[in-house]
């Protein structure tokens, strides 16, 4: 992973990598592997974030299709 440091910002670029690393799943995958997960647990995570996937595709489609109304836009602050 790489991040370009423009004008010696380099709050702005940990601001990015820190982006990347979210979008990624680093921090996810780090806090998973700091402690043993069972395989009865890992099985039940899975199953749960698949679940959580399958509603999400599945309200987006209804929304497109008119079935659901749109999420509100946030307001400018």
């Amino acid at each position: 992973m790489q991040v370009l440091v423009r004008d010696n910002n380099v709050d702005q670029a940990l601001r990015v990598l820190k982006k990347k690393m979210q979008r990624e799943g680093i921090f996810r995958e780090i806090k998973a592997r700091s402690a043993y997960e069972k395989p009865s647990e890992k099985r039940a995570r899975e199953k749960s974030e698949a679940i959580r996937r399958q509603r999400k595709l599945a309200r987006k489609k209804a929304q497109r299709e008119g079935l659901l109304p749109a999420p509100k836009k946030a307001v400018g602050r």
